[in-house]
């Protein structure tokens, strides 16, 4: 009776930390089409819940078996009891980022939490732990440069190839004329700009897939580990990912969807083209995906590299352009220039960086995401190796 008592504990704690990832994923996998309008935040959660199961239930299991067992080496450290204060960690610390609206990395802070276990008991895979690391800090620098590159010196090639701008008023509305209410185009809906919704949200439903492929490990691997049944832990931590994309992840949505950059519907493409392909290269190679990392470096460096486009080099040499080389320094405007919309300026308009994202949301966001894993190995390390270390 006590085992079974201490296993639904650890069920509810794991459902917690389920919520928590909800809330955290559902932002980077469809800010961008929420934040360019192409659907709205509860379209965005039932999409993230369909998606998510889809990918847990599937290619989910491979990385259950690494998380329950490649990292840890010794086979007695999952206990229901260490499981508990492992999920406690990760889904607390998880909890603090979606309360600040920032969607923190559920891999790295449930990696973390592992890992404290892991040094604590003597038995953590240093060269596993590693190679993760080394992936965790090349992948979002990656990211951000790839997209800055694009957004600096490409970005308005593209949008004119692909012309996706954002009429007024909804993309898609409810006909409830009929007997079965149906999604129509909205009145000022352009085919070309419903295709590139249509672009932009199946792009989110990939990255959804993908977050349910890694994420479903942080919230049910220990407890799998200790014994409990896999698919029931799936279907479990599947559903309380789906409340968390309905409830907390509309803070997550606001953060990465508007506060950061204004994305227009061919930023949102590019974005999520970018990160998306970043985390199917390192699930491929079977490294636990940064997801929300990737995706919110990709959102920044597009960010900073539309506000930072400089003149050719020809045209500085021949003193045509000044390049902007700060915030606000040297900009090519005059002050009382109306700023175009992002994406629809010419290539050789240079808008102020602080009209294109906003760097004080953008340094809440990289803090955070920082210390939000060392809270979960932190708190995992101290209380194995200081209150727990006797079960061993």
């Amino acid at each position: 009776m006590a085992e079974l008592f201490l296993v639904l504990i650890g069920v509810v704690v794991a459902m917690f930390v389920g919520f928590n990832i909800g809330g955290a994923t559902t932002g980077p996998a469809f800010g961008p089409a929420v934040g360019s309008n192409a659907i709205s935040k509860t379209g965005a959660a039932a999409l993230m819940s369909v998606f998510f199961l889809i990918g847990g239930w599937t290619i989910g299991r491979e990385v259950v078996d690494t998380l329950g067992n490649d990292l840890v080496t010794e086979p007695g450290v999952f206990t229901i009891y260490s499981s508990i204060v492992v999920l406690f960690f990760i889904g607390g610390a998880l909890f603090v980022g979606n309360y600040f609206g920032v969607p923190a990395s559920t891999s790295m802070t449930a990696v973390g939490a592992i890992a404290g276990l892991g040094v604590a008991t003597g038995s953590l895979d240093w060269a596993v732990m590693g190679e993760i690391a080394v992936w965790w800090i090349v992948a979002p620098i990656v990211g951000f440069w790839v997209s800055g590159m694009i957004g600096r010196y490409f970005y308005p090639r593209i949008n004119q190839w692909v012309a996706v701008t954002t009429s007024p008023g909804p993309l898609v509305e409810i006909d409830r004329s009929g007997a079965v209410p149906r999604p129509v185009a909205g009145p000022n809906t352009t085919r070309r700009e419903m295709g590139g919704a249509v672009v932009v949200v199946s792009i989110g439903c990939l990255m959804a897939f993908s977050s349910g492929t890694s994420n479903i490990a942080n919230a049910i691997a220990p407890l799998v580990g200790a014994g409990v049944d896999i698919d029931m832990m799936i279907l479990l931590g599947c559903a309380a990912v789906a409340v968390g994309a309905f409830t907390i992840a509309r803070r997550t949505l606001d953060t990465l969807g508007n506060d950061i950059t204004d994305l227009p519907l061919t930023a949102a493409i590019v974005v999520a083209v970018v990160s998306s392909v970043i985390v199917i290269g390192l699930s491929a190679i079977g490294i636990p995906a940064s997801f929300v990392i990737i995706a919110t470096t990709s959102i920044v460096g597009l960010g900073w590299g539309r506000a930072t486009r400089t003149a050719t080099l020809s045209e500085i040499v021949q003193g045509e352009r000044t390049p902007n080389v700060s915030v606000g320094a040297l900009a090519a405007e005059d002050p009382g220039e109306e700023l175009p919309e992002i994406g629809e300026e010419e290539p050789s308009e240079i808008p102020k960086a602080s009209d294109l994202f906003d760097p004080a949301t953008t340094g809440r966001v990289i803090v955070m995401q920082n210390v939000i894993p060392i809270i979960s190995t932190v708190g995992a390390y101290v209380s194995f190796a200081v209150l727990f270390r006797f079960w061993w």
